[in-house]
């Protein structure tokens, strides 16, 4: 039987909208993936804290707050510090493609900006992220 993908999602930052991320949060649960989520306002320390702790596959952050280019690199940089940089890291909400791209750079596999659909975020764990059998 093959492992079921885990997620970890989690709103760094100030930023007291949740929304969006429940919305993922669910379709990824109901797509049949095992959904972590974290809530609001999470230090990077924490989120990446938990993404071990839990052994997860990917780790999904929301913001909307601008702090995009400060929150995410933080993120990279302790996945990378722990020797867990084999975690796909998504990123969503309102980043622009400037911004996006940087990010990318920087090794966050996909930025989803508004209006993107669920549908969309789940084909794209689907055939990006691989686990083993169990």
């Amino acid at each position: 039987m093959a492992k079921k993908i885990r997620v970890l999602i989690a709103k760094p930052g100030l930023d007291g909208h949740d929304r969006g991320a429940k919305v993922v949060a669910r379709a990824l649960r109901d797509a049949g993936m095992e959904v972590i989520y974290m809530g609001l306002h999470q230090t990077p320390e924490h989120i990446v804290e938990a993404a071990i702790q839990e052994d997860v596959d990917v780790i999904g952050l929301s913001l909307l707050s601008g702090a995009h280019m400060t929150l995410i690199p933080d993120v990279m940089e302790l996945l990378r510090e722990n020797g867990a940089e084999d975690m796909v890291v998504l990123g969503g909400g309102i980043i622009p493609d400037k911004d996006a791209r940087s990010l990318k750079d920087m090794g966050v596999s996909m930025i989803f900006g508004p209006g993107t659909r669920t549908d969309e975020i789940v084909e794209y764990i689907q055939k990006n992220v691989r686990v083993a059998d169990e």
